[in-house]
């Protein structure tokens, strides 16, 4: 039982480090800020205070172009960034 116990924070200080290591990297950061800039739009700030309608965002969307391509979530370059710091 105390072998167990001891691995246990062993695993538990290793996630930490790795932790503070992602948070001071602060490629994962740069990249949710980027990804969701348009929460601090105009228009983002008047859906998060519930400030616009359904229809009218409905209307908006009608005006848009469709994309010209599908744009990647960038998966596997978050993986790639967290395999960097949690395996080095």
């Amino acid at each position: 039982m105390f072998h167990a116990f001891i691995l246990g924070m062993d695993s538990f200080a290793f996630g930490l480090i790795n932790a503070a290591q992602i948070i001071e990297d602060g490629h994962i950061e740069g990249f949710t800020e980027k990804k969701y800039e348009s929460f601090n739009t105009e228009l983002g700030q008047r859906i998060r205070k519930g400030e616009t309608t359904l229809e009218e965002l409905a209307a908006r969307a009608a005006d848009l172009k469709a994309p010209k391509s599908p744009v990647s979530g960038q998966q596997e370059y978050l993986e790639g960034v967290l395999n960097n710091i949690i395996l080095s």
